[in-house]
């Protein structure tokens, strides 16, 4: 390390009230090895060593002696914030200090009596100049987010192969059922995936301090507060997953609450380093924190046989078959230290396999030699009330549960209470917060690598404008050092959609040195200025990606400015800020490998039966099938699966409708009808068990459920209380096109996009779309009052025919009516959209986008009053283009075939065009900027009104001249109009006879696996028979008249059945699925209800197959009421003489393919 960075990593450390540096005042210990950034997160191999860093020459001034927090602490705030005098006028609203997002917010209220205009008059008058610097150091942050952009089937397949090649191991874990939870020490926070200071975080903390008493007994508090201080003084955060039956049912309410470490984190000088799971496990065990049931699977025969696991228990795993499997074919398993039967339950919501180092295994195989599992010392005392409990005590409101929970927690884990309810002379969670904060930060020099990267990412987030909001709080651990020089914040960046994942993957392949984008992250912020100084903590936190990073904004001496600026280009010396291609040899697309395998036992609870509440209380059971459907033919559920269930949740509307009548009942709380209900279902039929997975043994939650305020779900997976569209189930083709129902042409596209002139030649095509229904449009221009209505209209009275709603239908929403009028007359839905590439976030390209304003500024007296003569035409498609924002176009059409299961494209671009000049494009994408900025401030108003109103005008006259100073390119750039015409007729024409296969939203289906075999050629083994026959009469006779041809269509040789055999015997077969099988044919038995061959499986890669069949054989023919597994018995009959055996000699050798069914 320089002595710049030596220099400016200690000046962090020293300039905070509390410290980094990497120290413990009695004895602690970090792992000295180096841990690689996550994904990337395995290392080479070598010994942990445990070691004591040095004490910090600067100790926190916010602890007293014993390591507590000084009650004179406390006590200050509202005494030292009284003291303040920076201006004369004072807050009296007691509003927020500050609200900012990337839009920016103009909302600032002064007050007269509350603290918080004293601080926000500091912030405003603090000013940045070409002294000012920042300092940032990332204080806790989860893993980034990352979206495969492959299938599951692309992502599955290059797994296998990294393992099969050695340059890769794949980890398998559980995926418990419950919140993130993130904790960084007393002082360093602790946060839910969403937010902090609440019950979630209050519920976080008093379990893990909980874990501690059984894991420490006596010790404790002492561990307690060790662990606190070892985590802020070495910047450290750890991730769990929170499980308890007082946050709201997920899939099952769990028997214990309780936590699971899945991530550590060290935070110091530069990017987060993730530990890698043999290391997470090193730590906890070190500390005795509870750890995740791990699964290493290192072999080409060990990975598929997990896949082929997964596959084969998808639709009915729970958690004791699911790890007996696993167990089975790993390589390594490492058990958890909470045993999720036990703790949760039967109910397992999923598995996450992730690519990990090629050495993991090695490394994993050395941890557990070196660190057995700890004793539990505390397991058989009396660790005080339970969290049900003190919930189930104080039932008033949430700040009572909260407060009681944490002091129940103790003042060795928890020494004070100010992250969640502050001082009364403040407003704790204000809203309003001086929106210069992010300004100042960006506009300061950065004084180190670390700050640097992080301005990266906040100043790209504001200028691709990316769906986020930056919001301040007060920090209250930082009231000791309040001045008017040195003042402390909180802020929240809250990133609201998940297109800005992909957006910012996107710009990470343009930039590779970008940070990722993490998860449930935050930040801290001071600031220090000479003369009339100022100084500001904030923390700010990313909702669903982040940071917490401690920002320092200082005025810098003159001397030390050189050094600040060069280490703000220099990578720190800790091995963490390689180029990813280089690390462990993999490249970015392969290190970020990761998949989530859900079980369907839990997306029965969840997804079909809690998620679909409001759609069967506030639309009805029609409409709840239509949602259960969609949901169940979006996983792939096998269709005897669909079935089933389809029965069962049918029962199930019946029953809770005709209980609770119109009242809603309640998701949070929706296992209190269901698990009954469940349980009496499941003991209908060993089927139904199955089906179910596991019912019973319910947990009452009512008395205990924490007060949680609205519908926060703070893990993501429940639906908000609103209003839900369902969606139809996507018909097969024939179903879509039977000559008894209706048909409605939609088109989800933007105006320009040709659909009236497109409707208006498929009126006139002659002999329609080939069949006798009539076909009429409705053109959207001409229709007064509300459009889809009269659609609906138009369908009852006219059931049977053809309607071409010619209206753009660009959202859900009214993708959803269709779906209702579908279902109420009769129809199906055809959707008809332009053909384009799309962008990342919008399903039409700019060059789409330019044609379809191109052509509505050359309409003349268009009927809706949308053509060159419109003052706002341009505003008017960028609109439209922005109601499909935040939706590829691979999303855009997934979803669409998905609803309706069909899809026609009209050709729009010659696919051989030169690129979109930039002068069109530039325009554009100015406009685009314009637009949302219009569209923050003022909503849906006019262009033509508001702020903007001159800025529009500029743009509209501006595009009109670039797009006819371009005309020639424009028209070049278009396919024929004929040309478009014909295509859409002929796929309409095809929906309309049958002939149409929706195109795959997925490369192979995935689904459930109930047998292995290698799959026969018939041809080939009707020849075989026709040569025995011609040699041998009694061969000849027996299958004269058994019609083979007609009834003998499919052949294979099976070698493993779930059922007979178990999930593993089925699995191993894994490793050859796909590949040639010879098999040697040795012999024909026959009675009077049964023929086989007898059959022998061949050699594969140097491994002989080996069928798991008592008798492997290749079934010919039953008789009428005979089971095919019955010819199981021929060699039995035969050796009663009720059979025949005909030798084959010498053998002969039929090639097939080795499958999964």
């Amino acid at each position: 390390m320089s002595i710049s960075q030596r220099f400016v990593c200690g000046f962090a450390h020293t300039l905070y009230k509390y410290s980094c540096s990497y120290s413990f005042a009695s004895r602690s210990f970090l792992l000295s090895r180096s841990f690689s950034v996550m994904p990337r997160n395995q290392r080479q191999g070598g010994s942990n060593k445990w070691v004591d860093k040095p004490e910090s020459d600067r100790p926190s001034t916010l602890y007293s002696a014993s390591g507590g927090f000084s009650n004179a602490t406390t006590e200050a705030v509202t005494d030292r914030l009284s003291t303040l005098n920076v201006s004369e006028t004072k807050d009296q609203s007691g509003a927020p200090v500050n609200q900012t997002d990337v839009a920016g917010s103009e909302t600032q209220t002064e007050s007269t009596e509350k603290p918080n205009a004293v601080y926000g008059k500091l912030l405003e008058n603090f000013t940045v100049d070409k002294s000012t610097y920042s300092l940032a150091q990332v204080r806790a942050t989860f893993y980034p987010k990352f979206e495969n952009e492959k299938s599951d089937h692309e992502v599955r397949t290059r797994m296998i192969e990294m393992v099969s090649k050695g340059l890769a191991t794949l980890e398998v874990s559980l995926k418990h059922s419950g919140s993130l939870f993130m904790y960084a020490g007393h002082e360093g926070g602790a946060y839910a995936k969403n937010s902090y200071g609440n019950i979630y975080t209050a519920v976080g903390v008093f379990v893990l301090g909980r874990m501690f008493r059984e894991a420490w007994g006596p010790q404790a508090s002492t561990k307690q507060a060790e662990f606190n201080m070892f985590l802020e003084r070495n910047c450290m955060c750890i991730s769990m997953e929170l499980v308890t039956a007082v946050l709201g049912d997920h899939g099952q309410r769990p028997h214990e609450d309780y936590v699971v470490v899945t991530a550590v984190t060290e935070l110091g000088c530069g990017k987060p380093k993730f530990y890698s799971t043999p290391d997470v496990i090193a730590f906890c065990r070190k500390w005795r924190l509870p750890t995740n049931h791990v699964w290493l699977f290192s072999t080409r025969k060990s990975v598929t046989s997990f896949f082929a696991a997964f596959d084969a228990l998808c639709e009915e795993g729970t958690a004791t078959p699911v790890c007996e499997a696993l167990d089975e074919v790993a390589d390594i398993s490492i058990p958890g230290s909470k045993d999720h039967i036990k703790v949760q339950g039967e109910i397992l919501e999923g598995l996450v396999a992730r690519i990990v180092s090629h050495d993991s295994p090695s490394h994993m195989e050395q941890v557990l030699s070196n660190y057995p599992p700890p004793p539990l010392e505390g397991a058989d005392q009396h660790l005080g009330s339970s969290l049900r409990e003190i919930c189930a005590a104080n039932r008033t409101d949430e700040k009572q549960q909260i407060k009681a929970l944490l002091e129940s927690v103790g003042t060795s884990f928890c020494p004070n209470h100010l992250d969640w309810f502050g001082k009364e002379a403040f407003d704790p969670h204000s809203r309003n917060a001086d929106r210069s904060v992010v300004s100042k930060f960006l506009q300061a020099h950065p004084a180190d690598f670390s700050t640097t990267k992080l301005q990266e990412i906040v100043r790209l987030m504001r200028e691709k404008r990316f769906p986020a909001a930056f919001k301040c709080y007060h920090n209250f651990h930082k009231v000791d050092s309040m001045a008017s020089d040195d003042l402390y914040l909180k802020m929240v960046i809250h990133v609201h959609s998940d297109s800005t994942f992909r957006r910012y993957q996107k710009e990470m392949k343009y930039n590779p040195g970008l940070w990722p984008l993490y998860r449930g992250s935050s930040t801290f912020c001071s600031a220090l200025a000479n003369g009339n100084g100022f100084g500001c903590r904030v923390l700010i936190f990313l909702a669903f990606a982040g940071f917490f990073v401690d920002l320092n904004l200082f005025k810098a001496k003159k001397g030390r400015a050189v050094e600040f600026s060069e280490a703000s280009n220099t990578l720190p010396d800790n091995g963490n800020e390689t180029k990813a291609s280089t690390t462990d040899g993999l490249a970015d697309e392969d290190a970020n490998l990761m998949i989530k395998l859900k079980f369907l036992t839990y997306k029965l609870r969840t997804f079909l039966i809690r998620n679909g509440l409001s759609v069967l209380f506030k639309q009805g059971e029609g409409a709840y099938k239509a949602y259960y459907m969609r949901q169940m033919q979006k996983w792939n559920t096998s269709a005897a699966k669909q079935r089933a269930l389809s029965k069962m949740l049918d029962e199930w509307a019946v029953f809770i409708r005709r209980k609770y009548g119109h009242k809603q009942l309640s998701s949070s709380t929706y296992l209190t009808e269901a698990e009954p209900f469940l349980e009496q279902y499941a003991k209908c039929s060993p089927q139904n068990q199955a089906l179910i997975g596991s019912a019973g043994s319910f947990v009452r939650a009512e008395d205990f459920l924490a007060i949680i305020d609205g519908s926060r779900d703070e893990e993501g997976d429940l639906a908000p209380e609103k209003e839900v569209t369902p969606s139809s189930p996507a018909p097969t083709v024939k179903e879509a096109v039977r000559k008894d129902e209706g048909l409605i042409v939609f088109f989800p596209g933007i105006p320009g996009c040709a659909k009236s002139a497109i409707c208006k030649e498929i009126l006139s095509a002659s002999g329609g779309l080939g069949d006798d229904r009539p076909v009429h449009s409705l053109m959207g221009d001409l229709i007064k009052g509300k459009y889809w209505g009269k659609v609906a209209d138009e369908r009852r009275k006219k059931p049977y025919s053809i309607l071409l709603a010619d209206k753009n239908a660009p959202n859900e929403e009214v993708w959803g009516q269709i779906e209702d009028m579908c279902r109420r007359t009769k129809a199906s839905a055809v959707p008809v959209i332009p053909d384009s590439e799309g962008t990342d976030s919008n399903p039409f390209s700019l060059d789409a986008l330019a044609v379809f304003i191109y052509r509505v500024l050359q309409r003349v007296n268009h009927p809706g009053n949308l053509d060159k003569s419109s003052p706002n035409a341009g505003y008017v498609l960028l609109m439209f283009y922005h109601l499909y924002d935040g939706k590829s176009r691979k999303e855009f059409e997934t979803e669409l075939i998905e609803r309706f299961g069909s899809l026609v494209k009209i050709p729009l671009l010659k696919p051989d065009r030169s690129p979109l000049p930039e002068s069109v494009s530039s325009t554009l994408e100015e406009g685009i900027n314009l637009f949302e900025l219009h569209s923050r401030r003022h909503g849906r108003l006019e262009s033509t009104k508001g702020t903007y109103a001159q800025e529009w005008a500029k743009w509209e006259k501006q595009l009109r001249e670039t797009l006819l100073g371009n005309a020639e390119y424009l028209n070049s750039i278009q396919v024929p109009f004929e040309f478009a015409v014909e295509k859409v007729l002929e796929q309409l024409k095809a929906i309309a006879k049958g002939d149409y296969t929706a195109p795959s939203t997925e490369k192979r289906r995935l689904g459930t696996i109930v047998f292995a075999a290698v799959s026969l050629p018939v041809v080939e083994i009707l020849g075989l028979l026709h040569s025995l026959g011609e040699k041998d009469p009694r061969i000849e006779g027996f299958f004269e008249k058994k019609d083979l041809k007609s009834s003998f269509t499919n052949a294979h040789l099976t070698l493993a059945h779930k059922r007979s055999h178990g999930v593993t015997a089925v699995a191993s077969y894994g490793s050859h699925l796909g590949q040639n099988v010879p098999v040697d044919m040795t012999a024909l038995l026959f009675s009077d209800r049964m023929a086989a061959l007898e059959a022998e499986p061949g050699v594969v890669d140097g491994e002989k197959i080996i069928s798991k069949n008592e008798w492997p054989h290749v079934t010919l023919w039953t008789a009428q009421g005979v089971t095919a597994k019955e010819a199981n018995t021929l060699p039995q009959l035969f050796a009663e003489g009720k059979a025949t055996r005909v030798e084959i000699k010498p053998p002969v050798t039929i090639t097939g393919i080795l499958e999964f069914f």
